[in-house]
């Protein structure tokens, strides 16, 4: 069985083929266009998709040694996302499946980042139902009950910002470019992450809050170069790694709490930030002195990437579902929708 997945719901026009659950190509065309603007323009994004995702799926069947009449089905990201780079993908799975009659299937784009863990691969080992998953991304920081491949239930998540926008926020702040995130990991590994103390919220149950530490974070800039214009230059590295810490502390504190009450020692990670290395590494401490068992996915696919996307459905055309040609994206929904 083979299923070509397409992922079009921010800037990255990805396309991969599985066959069973196995990835045989996975190609990625990113966009630069957005980087002189400090952020993604939604316009720019969509036309760039137009461009890309043709040779894109074309390298991706390439790749995989196959050819389009061997596939048998398509699957693509329908949301949420934005509605404009969502549209390109949804178009092409359609065109695609009329002209090849074969069925689609509309995948949720935060189930496919969990479904990264769904890949058929020795060297990566599947958790078991039911764990906990800590989806953190730029637009999301959720605490996931994960009960099958299809059945996810949210029992945490952001109330204000997430724990990437966060990052991403504070770095612009601090001038270190877009997107920040990769940029902040990188000088925390140069600093002292017990330099600074940034306010950490008090959130009743397993909801996050990242609003207030990028307040603390802005007012600690503020009051510092008052003393001393150079202050972010000469502090960067101390910043980012204490802004990190915190982040991370954050995040692994109610991950923590949810596993206890819940009596769960199964624990995985996914989305974007699950790239960061401190965030990788307060994961295998969980392993290694607290004695869960922890499921941290390789950094191909941790970014959106249309493997995941393929890998989430395949799991529903195994069980038989699959979409209309009316089907509409979406920009917004949970990934209970």
């Amino acid at each position: 069985m083979y299923i070509l997945g397409i992922e079009s719901s921010c800037d990255d026009t990805s396309a991969a083929i599985l066959e069973d659950g196995k990835v045989l190509s996975n190609v990625t065309a990113s966009q630069a266009v957005h980087l002189r603007y400090g952020g993604v323009v939604p316009e720019l994004a969509s036309r760039a998709h137009e461009q890309n995702i043709i040779p894109v799926v074309d390298k991706a069947i390439a790749d995989a040694g196959i050819s389009k009449h061997d596939l048998s089905a398509i699957a693509f990201t329908r949301g949420p996302g934005l509605l404009g780079s969502l549209l390109v993908g949804t178009s092409f799975a359609k065109s695609f499946s009329l002209a090849l009659g074969i069925p689609m299937v509309d995948v949720n784009h935060l189930q496919a980042h969990v479904s990264a863990h769904f890949v058929v691969d020795p060297a990566q080992p599947m958790p078991p139902f039911p764990f906990l998953c800590l989806l953190v991304s730029g637009g999301n920081s959720q605490i996931l009950l994960v009960k099958d491949y299809m059945d996810m239930e949210v029992i945490g998540q952001t109330i204000d910002d997430a724990a990437g926008e966060a990052f991403d926020k504070c770095a612009k702040v601090m001038n270190l470019g877009y997107p920040g995130g990769p940029v902040v990991d990188k000088l925390a590994q140069e600093g002292n992450p017990k330099a600074f103390s940034f306010a950490e919220p008090n959130i009743q149950g397993y909801n996050y809050s990242f609003s207030g530490l990028k307040t603390s974070f802005l007012y600690t800039l503020r009051d510092n170069i008052k003393e001393n214009p150079n202050f972010i230059e000469e502090n960067k590295a101390d910043l980012c790694a204490s802004l990190q810490a915190t982040v991370i502390h954050i995040l692994m504190k109610k991950l923590l709490k949810a596993a206890k009450d819940l009596k769960i020692k199964h624990l995985a990670v996914a989305g974007g930030v699950s790239a960061n290395s401190g965030l990788r590494n307060a994961f295998m401490e969980l392993q290694e002195k607290k004695g869960f068992t922890v499921y941290v996915p390789p950094f191909k696919y941790t970014t959106d990437n249309a493997a995941m996307v393929a890998s989430a459905g395949y799991r529903k055309f195994l069980k038989g579902i699959t979409c209309e040609q009316t089907v509409a994206p979406y920009s917004r929904t949970t990934i209970e929708s």
